[in-house]
């Protein structure tokens, strides 16, 4: 069983950043995940932000973040980070992090079987 919990959401003016972490506890074997993080806007479904390998050397981002998010993993201390830069308002969701046992399909939310609690990032403009 792995337990995951987010932090770093909060209230941001469009164009600032933020920097959410992500800690991962239990029987984590940590490094043998995939890990995704994952936003579910006001009203909308959830939907998949950025994932990175599990040795961290891989990174997918969907289009709208490119160039402004940034996800990265420390795997000596059970952690992934996602660095987000010039904010806009559309970024604003509850943002989850996620992780996918190996061979898992990591671009679907069903290829994932721990989530955290998720944290609230308001952009506003």
């Amino acid at each position: 069983q792995v337990q995951l919990v987010e932090s770093g959401g909060g209230l941001v003016q469009a164009g600032d950043s933020l920097s959410l972490s992500c800690a991962a506890s239990g029987r984590t074997f940590f490094s043998t995940y995939a890990m995704g993080w994952f936003r579910q806007p006001p009203g909308k479904d959830r939907e998949l932000v950025t994932t990175i390998s599990r040795s961290g050397r891989l990174t997918s981002h969907v289009d709208s973040v490119k160039g402004r998010f940034t996800i990265s993993r420390d795997n000596a201390k059970n952690m992934v980070y996602l660095q987000m830069n010039s904010l806009k308002p559309e970024d604003t969701a509850i943002y989850y992090c996620a992780a996918a046992p190996a061979r898992s399909d990591v671009i679907r939310l069903d290829g994932y079987d721990y989530w955290g609690q998720g944290t609230q990032v308001t952009v506003s403009s």
